[in-house]
């Protein structure tokens, strides 16, 4: 019997243990974590090493060097992850892993180390979509939250709306026509000259600016739940261009207070609208995204028949904690068996 039928096995056998304890890693983008988690919402451990120091220099994620730090930290980081869990590797019942989307060689990293730590176990291995990890950083976060609800999912790669109904079961509502509203955030902070993450320095200095600028009178796009960030963009960028031709003073805190105010409001609006096309009372952001204090504001302001949910700051980033969640649900109703042949894809379906 090979590895993936014996792990078919244990997988049927997994799905009706009392207390199951997942070991995740994470490496999507630019930080290494691997986490230890007992039935899909204790965190036992979440550790995360964070390459934002390294990448700042460049002003984006560069994903050769990415990948390499990914390399240097992972051993290290599974080892302390253990280590904060007080449990041993023979306690680890399977092991999950994000597999997509993300850069495809920072993902690697991940994928390789994962198989060879379930192999190595003999452990079954779950593949999980990061962004389905996102949204499952909120169960974490709040023990009570079950589906159905619709999810803002807002990061760097992602902008869409989906009605979760049920832990596995996803429907696509509307999604970025264009660009991510969190790739908008870098770039508009490029231009301010914010140093990176972008996103965290926009948000800091919109609290000393005020509503000062439309950078966009309409959208053709208002009577759907889709949206569309890059004329957006383009605006602020052409805006801040003509001021430094023309040597006038630029206003930073004022711009980005602007941005930030617009891209927010129709977050929040279409939100709501789909809330209530759905009749759905949950509304739960995730993402990266979702860590921003106007946005989070606005919808705790606007849900008033609705219930909002946000996850704790830190796991609104990227984190392997919210692998092991999303893995642990795959488990219970049968998904996500992968075998040996896994491989890291740099794009997948919401």
């Amino acid at each position: 019997m090979n590895y993936f039928e014996r792990m078919k096995e244990k997988y049927e056998q997994l799905k009706k243990k009392e207390n199951i304890i997942i070991l995740s890693v994470e490496s999507s983008c630019d930080e290494t974590s691997v986490a230890v988690v007992k039935n899909g919402r204790e965190v036992l451990s979440n550790i995360v090493a964070s390459q934002i120091e390294i990448h700042r220099r460049f002003g984006g994620v560069v994903p050769e060097v990415a990948s390499r730090n990914h390399i240097l930290a992972i051993s290290s980081v599974f080892e302390e992850a253990i280590k904060v869990a007080k449990i041993s590797k023979k306690d680890i019942d399977a092991v999950a892993v994000t597999y997509g989307a993300g850069l495809i060689g920072a993902l690697l990293v991940g994928v390789n180390f994962a198989k060879s730590l379930a192999y190595s176990l003999d452990v079954p291995l779950i593949a999980v979509s990061h962004v389905h990890g996102h949204i499952a950083a909120n169960y974490i976060s709040h023990q009570e939250l079950k589906p159905p609800f619709i999810c803002l999912m807002v990061s760097g790669g992602h902008c869409a709306i989906l009605k979760v109904e049920d832990y596995n079961k996803f429907q696509l509502l509307g999604s970025t026509v264009d660009d991510a509203v969190g790739e908008c955030f870098d770039k508009v902070a490029r231009v301010l000259d914010l140093s990176y993450p972008g996103g965290p320095e926009i948000d800091k200095l919109a609290k000393s600016g005020e509503k000062a600028y439309t950078f966009v009178h309409s959208s053709s796009l208002k009577n759907s739940l889709n949206f569309s960030f890059s004329g957006m963009k383009t605006a602020v960028v052409n805006f801040v261009h003509n001021k430094m031709q023309k040597n006038e003073e630029i206003n930073k805190a004022d711009i980005a207070r602007s941005f930030q105010e617009e891209v927010t409001d129709e977050l929040v609006e279409k939100t709501l609208k789909a809330s209530k096309e759905q009749n759905i009372d949950k509304i739960v952001v995730a993402g990266g995204v979702g860590a921003n204090s106007m946005l989070r504001d606005k919808f705790e302001k606007a849900c008033k028949d609705q219930k909002f949910y946000s996850p704790v700051l830190k796991y609104c980033t990227d984190n392997a904690a919210m692998i092991a969640c999303a893995g642990y649900y795959m488990l219970k109703d049968g998904l996500g068996l992968a075998d040996l042949s896994l491989t890291a894809r740099a794009t997948i379906q919401l």
